[in-house]
């Protein structure tokens, strides 16, 4: 089954969108190691748990552990 593609258009006051629910898809937790950052090499937001820092173009980056593949195929696997 293929997705419906959505296309947007630019209004002419510069907004995509008639109205917007208000907030952030990544809610805002209590605990610092509960919040989400995203891969640096596939972009994806991870618990800061599924995360290694790992140095790259002379600086540290959060990367998924142990790597990108792997734990996509070990969440695939958990569902």
């Amino acid at each position: 089954m293929a997705k419906d593609t959505t296309k947007t258009l630019i209004e002419a006051d510069g907004l995509r969108y008639k109205s917007k629910a208000p907030g952030s898809p990544f809610a805002a937790t209590s605990s610092f190691g509960a919040a989400t950052m995203s891969c640096f090499l596939c972009g994806k937001h991870r618990p800061r748990a599924m995360l290694k820092s790992r140095k790259l173009l002379g600086k540290s980056q959060p990367v998924c552990a142990p790597s990108c593949k792997e734990l996509e195929e070990q969440l695939a696997a958990k569902k």
